[in-house]
């Protein structure tokens, strides 16, 4: 680790600074709250081991520190953006596809960031433009929606229930009023706090089965999913298909965290460790996550809003976040408790998370200024949205492209292919 010459003058601990042990202890924590309910609400989602997720994304962390020279403050967890293609992939193959696509994923950071040192990434910009990202989040939001309604009205027999409804919708009002409410600690995790209100309003419907919680062990490994242990080998050229396009949409969110982080550090990441190094400890990140079997994993803004508000923005703190999640992952008791969550009080998190994702593409494209007089612009966004919330699926023998992937595609080549103005435009 090389230690800097320069240090901000406006923040409680510097990137190189190392806090005391109980004050080391408590700052990782409060990032491990910060980081949890979305970590672990992705794999309760797609139907992977809680457990595994929070091992994953601690292990990431620690590959995505070490790998840029402990020069950045970042914690990566759980990747929403890949939920569709997951929950896809485990209702048609199971766990062997959803690691593959992770693993595939990475190997897509770290081919661009081989790339990017190569030739630099202005191409990255004109690949994905704001016209084709904004379409894109707002598809990644949008087209889980039916999942957030299905989980809020139908019980386990799949009959409509008025207790769920209820459940569902207490859920998402206290989420709301914490988000909108609180302040301090307490307002970094609104989303860990609604999680826990809707648990105890279930429990109080008789909604929840403890019993796996009362059996459940202490101590506990992870049920690891180890591709050539765990399964035997064999290639899933859908999984690959369907997961790698995606990896292209969270790249510029990679890139837009980063931005942020240069302002709150006073740094230039895009120049040292640069942005190809940045990209290659996201994806070798995604290779460790897909391996274990836990989800792809990301660059939390979460944990960002923590550092700002914190001013601490040391990477032995969120190096200590990510030791308190692998520890945390071999608690069987943890991993049964988050289990037993059941799927009403996940529907009341999701209408507001999903929501917010699609807001967020609407944001890009606000921020940007997109001109949707254009027709160029009305077309990308139009195409993409009906194909990726409407699930047109592309399939020529095991090759296939669905939703999400084939909505990005689309995207891409239309951004690229038609002309800026239509000739019914121009003067």
């Amino acid at each position: 680790m090389e230690k800097e010459t320069f240090r901000n003058p406006d923040v409680v601990l510097d990137i190189q600074d190392k806090p005391k042990p109980l004050e080391w202890f408590g700052l990782s924590l409060q990032h491990l709250f910060t980081m949890f309910g979305a970590t672990v609400l992705v794999p309760i989602l797609v139907g992977i081991n809680p457990s595994i997720a929070l091992m994953s994304s601690g292990l990431g962390t620690l590959v995505y520190i070490f790998t840029t020279g402990a020069k950045i403050p970042a914690y990566l967890g759980s990747s929403f953006a890949f939920i569709p293609a997951m929950q896809m992939l485990m209702k048609t193959h199971g766990y062997p596809a959803v690691a593959q696509g992770a693993m595939t994923t990475g190997l897509v950071y770290v081919i661009v960031s081989l790339i990017i040192k190569k030739s630099g990434s202005d191409w990255i910009n004109r690949l994905l433009p704001p016209i084709v990202v904004g379409p894109v989040v707002m598809v990644i939001g949008l087209g889980l929606a039916a999942n957030a309604a299905n989980n809020a009205m139908f019980d386990g027999n799949g009959d409509y229930s008025p207790k769920f409804i209820a459940v569902a919708l207490l859920t998402l009002c206290l989420t709301i009023i914490f988000n909108m409410f609180l302040t301090g600690f307490p307002g970094l995790i609104p989303i860990l706090l609604g999680i826990v209100s809707g648990y105890l309003i279930a429990l109080a419907f008789g909604i929840v089965d403890t019993e796996p919680i009362k059996q459940a062990a202490w101590l506990a490994k992870p049920d690891f999913q180890v591709p050539f242990i765990n399964y035997s080998p064999k290639l899933y050229i859908g999984a690959i298909t369907t997961m790698a396009p995606i990896a292209f949409v969270t790249m510029t969110e990679h890139i837009g965290h980063i931005t942020v982080l240069n302002k709150l550090t006073k740094r230039n990441f895009f120049e040292d460790p640069g942005l190809s190094r940045t990209i290659l400890g996201d994806g070798l990140a995604q290779l460790v996550a897909g391996f274990v079997g836990g989800p792809p994993v990301t660059s939390y803004g979460e944990n960002i809003g923590v550092l700002a508000i914190t001013r601490v923005h040391s990477v032995f703190v969120l190096s200590g976040a990510a030791v308190l999640a692998i520890v945390l992952s071999f608690v069987g008791k943890i991993s049964a408790l988050i289990l037993s969550i059941p799927s009403p009080v996940i529907a009341g998190i999701s209408f507001l998370l999903f929501g917010v994702i699609a807001s967020s593409g609407l944001k890009i494209l606000i921020d940007n200024q997109i001109d949707f007089d254009k027709k160029r612009n009305l077309i990308i966004a139009s195409v993409i949205l009906v194909i990726g919330i409407g699930g047109l699926v592309f399939k020529v023998g095991v090759f296939e492209l669905s939703g999400m992937a084939l909505a990005t595609l689309f995207g891409i080549i239309l951004n690229l292919v038609l002309p800026e103005q239509a000739r019914s435009e121009q003067a």
